[in-house]
């Protein structure tokens, strides 16, 4: 990338920044190690009384009103502050570089002040003509939004601490050979806040270093908070507009029928780019600092590197780190290749082909004896498209669905819709078994759904039962959308996603080597939790045709940032937050990617719901 600056300008007409240099790639790594260094230095420093003569110490010999603890808690400020901003540079944060530069100025002007001390300030000195020199290598913006919230809780803990400072130090003065006024008390407690001594003195040490300390706690509390929210990730609201969901339904029109994922682009919280030419996007979602998108790109393959050199400026400028799960093969090469990461296999796709699905032969007989099963238990299956539903039967499906979702947050992300009977998603296919229960209004049992996949395919989305149902539901309702794929013009299903599949199927092979039996035995302790194992087995039985999906990622230390993201995205994991502190969402009737018969979250790439 060329090391002059160029203007660019937006999708909206709105003149960005200049382009960022990249060109030395090794500058944000070394400044922010010697930044932590410097940080646990500090830090040691004020831990080990032997350590303690940084610059901290010589502010503290000139500053009213100082004691002697004084540089013990501003080394430990300075300390713990850098080591929070070494982070941020190494990502690449404006504003980290614009705190550093600020530091290391004024800890010169410092050093500098006593010629003995000359050696760190040239140290210091070389840091910040590095930083200086380099400064367009720190180009990742911040959330604009962070900036207001760290002001605000810097004006507000500013004077809940003040409050509290001025209800400790009364209810001192008791202590002190003085009286102290209320303005005395008011420098004692702003002093404080910075970790520094105010006129008020107490007969007691311990009372006064009680004091002193509590003061000290609540400026670090005020000081740490604010840096957190002016340096923490941006994290956009996703939503995918009207506008930007026409352009995705146009796309998927002519090209869905490359990617089995492709229609889940369109829940519409996730938002979207789009290649200069407008015919290939990727949608994706920022969660805790990574960018992560889900499926190959849509539109033309021609046009896929237009929106990959879109998506990778977009996370550099934002420092996200980039990142898709389940891609193809196919677009896990193009990602390579146009964006320099790399891969791993995550698991397979099962897709089965109705003209070749036949319930006859041995390896089909326990799924044919469970259909017959069901089938004499008095279970009737319908399979119509969404648009063919009335607004009766929409809504007692929806209901049901929601009714047995086995977890209050809804889950899915990469292979989930998280919607159900919305009048734009007509093309879908619904499966719903029935069976009256007496002293229930509805007879129905169990739900699939399908998402469309192209003009001739379909892919699961949604996969719910009724907990009291007969175990078996499952299985007649796939048996059933297959043979009812004929009439509905489908000649492909995408079933489940099995996470891991080979590995769980090699590892229990006849020779499987150690390393792979131990991996594989790892695999079926997670499917306590996951049902890794139990999803692919379920696959199996219907003989499908395994297709290999990949996570695509920069390098080996950002899997498990990635892996973390993931499970927040797919809803495995969330924030324990009070209930009166979360925000009121949307409930999205629908979710989910695949499921597995016995009711649980199964989706182990897309975190569904299962029936």
């Amino acid at each position: 990338m060329s090391a002059e600056p160029t203007a660019e300008r937006d999708d909206r007409g709105r003149r960005e920044r200049p382009r960022p240099d990249v060109s030395r790639p090794w500058v944000p790594t070394a400044t922010a190690y010697a930044a932590l260094l410097v940080g646990l230095l500090d830090i040691v420093g004020a831990v080990l009384p032997h350590f303690r003569h940084t610059r901290v110490h010589q502010l503290a010999a000139v500053l009213p009103g100082t004691v002697t603890t004084l540089a013990t808690a501003a080394s430990l400020i300075v300390g713990i502050l850098l080591v929070l901003l070494a982070h941020a540079l190494r990502r690449r944060k404006r504003r980290a570089w614009t705190a550093v530069v600020a530091l290391l100025t004024a800890g010169i002007a410092l050093e500098a002040l006593r010629w003995h001390h000359l050696v760190n300030a040239g140290v210091s000195l070389v840091l910040l003509v590095v930083l200086v020199l380099n400064r367009r290598q720190f180009y990742a913006q911040s959330d604009p939004r962070t900036r207001w919230r760290a002001l605000a809780n810097l004006i507000g803990m500013g004077i809940v601490s003040i409050g509290l400072g001025l209800i400790i130090v009364s209810g001192h003065e008791d202590t002190s050979p003085d009286s102290p006024s209320l303005m005395d008390r008011l420098r004692e407690v702003v002093w404080g806040l910075f970790g520094i001594g105010g006129p008020i003195h107490y007969l007691g040490e311990r009372t006064g270093d009680l004091v002193y300390y509590s003061l000290a706690g609540l400026g670090l509390l005020t000081a740490l908070s604010t840096i957190y929210l002016l340096l923490r990730p941006s994290r956009p609201v996703a939503r995918l507009s009207a506008d930007e969901e026409g352009q995705v339904r146009t796309l998927l029109e002519r090209h869905g029928e490359r990617d089995s994922l492709g229609y889940f682009a369109l829940r519409r919280d996730k938002s979207v780019l789009f290649s200069p030419s407008g015919k290939a996007a990727i949608a994706y979602r920022v969660v805790s600092g990574v960018m992560l998108a889900s499926g190959d790109p849509i539109g033309d393959v021609e046009a896929w590197p237009g929106a990959i050199k879109a998506f990778m400026e977009t996370a550099g400028r934002h420092a996200w780190v980039p990142a898709v799960m389940g891609c193809s093969e196919t677009g896990g090469e193009v990602w390579t290749r146009e964006a320099g990461l790399d891969a791993l296999e995550l698991g397979d796709e099962a897709i089965v082909e109705p003209a070749d699905f036949t319930l006859q032969g041995r390896p089909m007989r326990n799924v044919r004896q469970m259909v017959k099963r069901i089938e004499r238990a008095g279970y009737t299956v319908q399979v119509r498209r969404v648009r063919d539903l009335d607004d009766r039967e929409r809504a007692e499906i929806a209901h049901a669905a929601d009714t047995w979702r086995g977890t209050e947050t809804e889950r899915g992300f990469s292979m989930a819709l998280g919607r159900f009977g919305d009048p734009a998603d007509g093309d879908c296919v619904v499966v719903t078994a029935h069976k009256p229960v007496e002293g229930r209004d509805s007879d129905v049992r169990a739900v699939l759904h399908f998402v469309p996949w192209g003009r001739d395919g379909i892919s699961l989305d949604l996969m719910r039962r009724d907990r009291e149902a007969d175990a078996g539901l499952n299985e007649l309702l796939i048996v059933k959308a297959l043979e009812a794929a004929g009439e509905l013009g489908v000649t492909r299903v995408s079933l489940n996603f099995a996470m891991f599949r080979s590995a769980l199927e090699r590892g229990e092979r006849l020779g499987a080597g150690p390393v792979l039996r131990a991996w594989r035995g790892l695999l079926v302790f997670l499917s306590r939790w996951f049902q890794i194992e139990s999803l692919y087995k379920f696959n199996a039985k219907f003989q499908p045709v395994w297709e290999p999906r990949f996570l695509v990622y920069p390098s080996a230390r950002d899997l498990a940032r990635i892996g973390v993201a993931a499970l927040q995205a797919e809803a495995f994991i969330t924030l324990a937050l009070p209930r009166f502190l979360r925000r009121r969402r949307d409930v999205m009737v629908t979710a989910a990617g695949g499921g597995k018969p016995d009711g649980k979250p199964t989706h182990p790439a897309s975190a569904s719901a299962a029936p």
